[in-house]
């Protein structure tokens, strides 16, 4: 699972602001401690025959499951079955049934078997039932936000904008709210699936489709079937109006399931996936292990994508177009994400949700792992720390175990502590193991556990064994423990024994070990140390040098997980930029430089240095900081720039250079900008708008209209909010939902935007804009499972529900010509409201 993570630059100050403890089973007496779920029986094959109710959004099912003790001798089975009327319960013996008494209540079916059974002893039940998602009472997370199992999706047909969809979500436990079955991730079984649709459809499942059948009344039936075993939360179903473009990699089909407007840009947004699987293949040493890959987008997804079995599902984000994809192939991450899942969490999958890290952490580092091969490793340099750092600037995770038996409920676990801090640790392991004995380590770890469960114990195991290394000390710190190194550091010459001292001081309540690169820069050139850290507060280390130091680097490679208060001066920040292959080096000495900008000529060296760096998110980075207004930088800057907005190979330089170039509001630019309302690329068109009405206001209107800003970035959206906001531009309503939702918060970090926030949020409000409302329902909605039970958040957001709802029914009282309309945003408000209760 991928999961959506709301802009930490929008909420990280105020999100996280309140931690409130939450209350456990035993009432905070004691900690709860969360048992893997104990196996009472194994179940070995479920057989599933389905067919929808479009009008009522419910499933007719029946299911044949194969099950037998999985070690004790029982006369019972129990199965989850959330929301469901269960009509029939049989023993099936070679076709023939046997009814069988069975109790259900409580979400939970238990059935009476007809005798005791021993291990190893199968018996086949048989199920009668009806799925009722709506009826489900489950609630959903941070990072799954809604837990029906089953969806439907424009049943009725009513939205004109919107195709009818049907999709599934299993993780965690919500495979039981449309078949009865075990639903825990220590349950394995193959599977089929027989689908029943109309045959305008495609349906997708897991596993290859066996046959297709055309019914009477324009109906189909599609039979799936899975026949190797895998966890209960991967079941999937798929159901909708898709194009199917084909792929393959080596002799394994490859299918992309797309809408049909985007089809054209399949491969653009797809394409990578079969040399992702030649990637991931060699590199762990294991051949993708399933018998087809297949993707496919659903529309109203409640979360970012699912790794289901051979099926993986994505949210409509991953639909772009090429104004879009030339800038960044936004999901190609998401995408290595699902893939690499195949392997850790769908091939060995954790036993337990407290042992989520074995899946989540994985699939977290395999974006670095694709970035590194397909990119280069500034981009997954880049990408890790973008990561890292939005688990180090939430200090609610901080007390957190990676291992986690004494969770509240099991989706906290799908938090930034198990995919970014857990992405970031595994990047550690490998850094002191080395990449043969890392690589080879996760190798012996899939097949040892090939198609069973694992935790994160089995693999310490795997690693030791291939290494021969004892590593209970990193497991102990990083997996069973939490929080992560703070560090102090200081340093002094002692000019007799021409040696510096480096002291590192650790200021958090219990000390790590760790290895550490530290660069001490002599005569102006860096020379590498890797020493060890020991778990005691303060650590001294002599270096020799031929004078004091110029400058040190602690932590010079990047690899420390770690939040390291550094206080250098321009002069040295420059000395560490030039010095320094490493990304991160280079990036702290950007960002270290950022409140000198404009006032030390120092700092416009930098610049001027950073603007040429081979990797573009560094000349990026220095475009951003940069403020031409001033006639100094401006003169030592401004050609540079002009180039890098002309010519620049990455549009999203050329964008942040336009962008750049605007602040002077100087005409002499203005062909550079003209040429870029014409781009391919939205972020080149969409600052090349805001450039040209920084200059010539009247245009705004006209220009704010044209640009394609649909799944646009957050920066480029904040660049034209006010624009659009301020000159009504109804087109970009909708586009500007995401900003217009979170102004409250916005006000806190920049109070201008903010209040172009605020306007943008009042004028979807008392405009008829079903699109745009839905949309601000939506984000607040994923905004309440990221924030937690912090009640300063939640009183804020209920309270700005509650005013929008107001203007609402107001614009009801005067257009009741547009009551359907109307009455349908004023439920999606209250419904909002109510789970903000």
């Amino acid at each position: 699972m991928k999961k959506a993570i709301l802009s930490i630059a929008l909420l990280g100050g105020i999100f996280f602001s309140v931690n409130v403890a939450a209350q456990t089973d035993t009432s905070g007496r004691e900690k709860v401690y969360r048992a893997t779920h104990t196996k009472v029986t194994e179940l070995k094959h479920t057989k599933l025959k389905v067919n929808f109710d479009y009008q009522k959004e419910q499933m007719n099912g029946e299911e044949w499951l194969t099950a037998a003790p999985f070690f004790y001798a029982t006369n019972e089975l129990t199965l989850d079955a959330k929301g469901m009327l269960i009509h029939e319960v049989a023993l099936d013996n070679n076709g023939k049934k046997s009814p069988l008494k069975y109790d259900y209540k409580d979400d939970v079916l238990k059935i009476t078997l007809d005798k005791t059974y021993q291990k190893n002893q199968d018996y086949t039940v048989y199920i009668k039932y009806t799925s009722r998602p709506n009826e489900v009472k489950q609630q959903g997370s941070a990072a799954i936000n809604d837990a029906k199992g089953l969806y439907f999706i424009n049943a009725q047909g009513k939205d004109p904008d919107k195709p009818t969809q049907i999709w599934t979500q299993g993780e965690t436990e919500s495979s039981s709210a449309w078949f009865p079955t075990i639903d825990k991730p220590n349950q394995k079984t193959t599977q089929e699936i027989y689908m029943t649709v109309p045959d305008k459809y495609v349906t997708l499942s897991n596993g290859i489709l066996k046959d297709s059948q055309k019914e009477s009344n324009g109906l189909r039936t599609d039979h799936w079937v899975m026949d190797k075993r895998h966890a209960t939360y991967l079941f999937f179903m798929g159901v909708g109006e898709y194009a199917i473009v084909k792929d393959k990699w080596r002799n394994i089909p490859v299918d992309y399931y797309i809408e049909k407007e985007y089809e054209p840009y399949a491969k653009q947004i797809y394409g990578n996936t079969p040399e992702m699987m030649e990637f991931f293949s060699k590199k762990m040493g294991y051949d993708y292990p399933w018998a087809k890959y297949a993707q496919i987008s659903g529309r109203d997804y409640v979360s970012g994508a699912m790794e289901n079995t051979t099926a993986t599902l994505h949210g409509s984000d991953i639909l772009q177009k090429p104004g879009q994809l030339i800038d960044e192939n936004t999901w190609e991450d998401t995408i290595a994400h699902e893939l690499f899942h195949h392997w850790f969490g769908d091939l060995v999958t954790a036993e337990s949700w407290s042992n989520l890290t074995v899946n989540e952490s994985f699939a977290n580092y395999s974006e670095y792992l694709w970035n590194e091969y397909k990119y280069g490793k500034d981009q997954a340099d880049y990408h890790q720390m973008q990561d890292v750092n939005m688990y180090i600037h939430n200090p609610a995770d901080f007390k957190k175990d990676l291992v986690r038996f004494d969770y509240d409920s099991r989706e906290d676990v799908f938090d930034l502590v198990t995919y970014q801090k857990g992405g970031g640790i595994l990047h550690m392991l490998r850094n002191y193991l080395g990449d043969e004995a890392f690589f080879a380590g996760m190798q012996d770890y899939l097949k040892t556990n090939e198609y069973q469960n694992a935790e994160a114990h089995q693999l310490r195991l795997s690693f030791e064994k291939v290494s021969g290394k004892d590593l209970n000390w990193f497991f102990n710190q990083w997996y069973f423990g939490s929080g992560n190194p703070k560090i102090n550091y200081s340093y002094t010459f002692e000019p007799v024994k021409k040696q510096i001292a480096v002291v590192i001081e650790q200021t958090q309540e219990q000390p790590f070990q760790f290895p550490l690169a530290i660069d001490v820069y002599d005569n102006g050139k860096p020379k590498r140390y890797n020493v060890w850290v020991n778990a005691q507060a303060k650590n001294t280390f002599n270096f020799d040098v031929s004078k004091n130091a110029d400058l040190v680097n602690i932590n010079a490679d990047g690899v420390l997980l770690a939040d390291i208060t550094d206080t250098k001066t321009p002069e040295q920040y420059l000395m560490q930029f030039t010095g320094s292959k490493e990304f991160k080096s280079k990036y702290n000495a950007l960002n270290g430089i950022k409140d000198q900008v404009g006032k030390n000529p120092t700092a416009t060296k930098l610049l001027a240095a950073a603007i040429k760096d081979p990797f573009f998110r560094t000349r990026i980075k220095a475009l951003q900081l940069m403020d031409l207004s001033n006639a100094e930088q401006l003169k030592a800057l401004g050609s540079d720039v002009e180039k890098l907005a002309a010519n620049d190979p990455k549009t999203l330089v050329q964008a942040a250079a336009i962008s750049a170039l605007a602040k002077t509001k100087d005409k002499k630019y203005m062909p550079i900008f003209e040429k870029g309302l014409n781009a391919v690329s939205n972020s080149v068109k969409g600052n090349s708008v805001g450039a040209i009405i920084e200059i010539d206001p009247s245009r705004a209107s006209t220009l704010a209209d044209k640009i394609d800003l649909e799944g646009a970035p957050e920066n480029l959206l904040s660049k034209l909010l006010p624009i659009i906001v301020k000159n009504k531009v109804t087109s970009q309503m909708s586009n500007i939902a995401q900003l217009a939702a979170f102004y409250p918060f916005i006000k806190f970090q920049n109070p201008e935007l903010g209040k172009a926030a605020e306007e943008g949020y009042n004028w979807i409000m008392t405009s008829d804009n079903v699109k745009a409302t839905e949309s601000i329902t939506k984000i607040l909605g994923q905004a309440k499972g990221q924030m937690g039970d912090n009640p300063q958040v939640k009183m804020m957001i209920s309270q700005m529900l509650k005013d929008g709802l107001a203007k609402k029914m107001e614009l009801l009282k005067q257009n009741p010509q547009n009551a359907a309309s109307i009455n349908k945003q004023i439920d999606a408000m209250n419904k909002a409201i109510e789970d903000f209760k």
